[in-house]
């Protein structure tokens, strides 16, 4: 596991965590709303991450700008885009392969604003907040395979989500944790289980 830093694609010097083989797939996981405490080390981050490690995925995890060690402030998503462009090229620069991009929360709502022709070639996507934040201007997800969430999940409603997936890609799974909200307090376990079964299954 090592410490490093990267730049954002419009400059910001943002903190993350890289964990794993730099040659093997990679996994960027983004992390919940950063005016809400989110952070890298949010628990439900790290069971995303764990989960792909268990399957000889790396990982990379990073702080929004104005979060931790990461420099700039809070840029109403537009800015946090860039950040996730910036942790794309990085991983390509140091060589892994594979890149999937997963995001819990506000982070999935920002990994949905990249621009489809520089989405990695796969899509995670844990309880997108359909119920909070604006979704409307993504048309089309074609890189989007998974989606989670709680059954009980307010911020981010199944049955909301399941509206968007027909616009976003109709032949992403959706996967709902029976008797759980938006901050898996109880099912956490499940939400792991979850996204190895898909990884196994995607390869």
């Amino acid at each position: 596991m090592a410490h490093v830093f990267f730049d954002s694609k419009d400059g910001v010097r943002l903190e993350g965590i890289w964990h794993g083989d730099k040659n093997a797939p990679a996994a960027i996981i983004t992390h919940p709303h950063p005016l809400y405490g989110g952070t890298m080390d949010n628990y439900v981050i790290d069971a995303v991450a764990s989960a792909f490690l268990e399957n000889n995925y790396a990982t990379l995890r990073f702080n929004f700008r104005g979060v931790g060690e990461s420099t700039g402030r809070y840029s109403d998503g537009k800015g946090e885009v860039d950040d996730v462009l910036g942790a794309v090229a990085y991983a390509g620069q140091i060589g892994a392969g594979q890149i999937v991009l997963a995001g819990y929360s506000f982070g999935a709502w920002v990994n949905a604003h990249v621009p489809m022709h520089l989405q990695p070639v796969e899509m995670i996507m844990i309880s997108p907040p359909v119920a909070m934040m604006d979704f409307s201007a993504i048309d089309a997800l074609a890189s989007l395979t998974l989606v989670i969430t709680g059954e009980n999940d307010e911020i981010a409603p199944p049955a909301m989500i399941k509206r968007h997936l027909a616009r976003w890609n109709p032949e992403a799974r959706l996967r709902v944790i029976q008797n759980d909200d938006h901050f898996y307090a109880t099912g956490l376990p499940a939400l792991k289980t979850m996204v190895k079964e898909h990884i196994d299954r995607t390869g």
